[in-house]
């Protein structure tokens, strides 16, 4: 009898596993959001009725936002991130993307997507670009137009534009909602006590100050 259980438990602990991997499948061909329904908000998340599939048109399929790179921040990035909240026809799909600018020399600096796998497609550039695994394993090399690079769930990743002209990403995630965490802001400019810095990094009371401000 006990076995019996045991092996139930572990069979329950894999479906679990499996189950939350990744993004729900969807119950219908697609949800277009209908905001004018209200919404039903929990602790995680605000759930928006999905509007008459009668009303739904063409339009709410294409999204046109990508034609040009966004704003350029001191890194030399310019990111343009695409979710449902401003692509309605992607919700429940399990899918979102980003168009990435790099200007020569710029960076996307180490960061990770807690709950997807991205694909990296570059559009136009040479990009250094690559992954740590958990072993602190470097998995990078120089790709060029044309390539594509996959970035495991969970993984720090990063690029820059090792090219003499601007380069162009695009990333695809199997997640509507992959999240993102910057490695350098999240330690930084999280209000971790500095007294663990100091120790952690071996920086002095004034370094953990400087890099406070920088990424605060």
């Amino acid at each position: 009898m006990s076995s019996t259980l045991n092996l139930l438990f572990v069979n329950f602990i894999l479906l679990c596993a499996t189950t939350l991997a990744s993004d729900p499948d969807p119950v219908q061909d697609y949800c277009l959001p209908d905001p004018k329904s209200g919404a039903l908000r929990t602790a995680h998340l605000t759930i928006i009725p999905c509007k008459n599939s009668s009303e739904a048109t063409t339009d709410d399929f294409v999204f046109s936002g990508m034609k040009v790179p966004g704003n350029f921040t001191d890194t030399g990035l310019a990111a343009i991130s695409v979710n449902p909240t401003i692509f309605p026809g992607i919700n429940t799909l399990g899918m979102s993307f980003v168009r990435a600018d790099l200007k020569v020399g710029g960076i996307n600096p180490p960061h990770f997507h807690p709950r997807a796998t991205e694909l990296a497609y570059i559009v136009q550039g040479s990009v250094y670009s690559g992954f740590v695994d958990s072993t602190n394993r470097v998995f990078a090399r120089v790709i060029e137009q044309g390539e594509v690079m996959v970035f495991p769930r969970g993984l720090v990743h990063f690029l820059m534009n090792v090219g003499k002209k601007p380069a162009t990403v695009f990333g695809s995630f199997n997640s509507q909602n992959p999240g993102m965490q910057k490695i350098p802001a999240a330690i930084f400019g999280s209000g971790i006590n500095d007294k663990l810095l100091e120790k952690a990094f071996g920086l002095s009371p004034k370094q953990i100050a400087l890099m406070r401000r920088r990424f605060r």
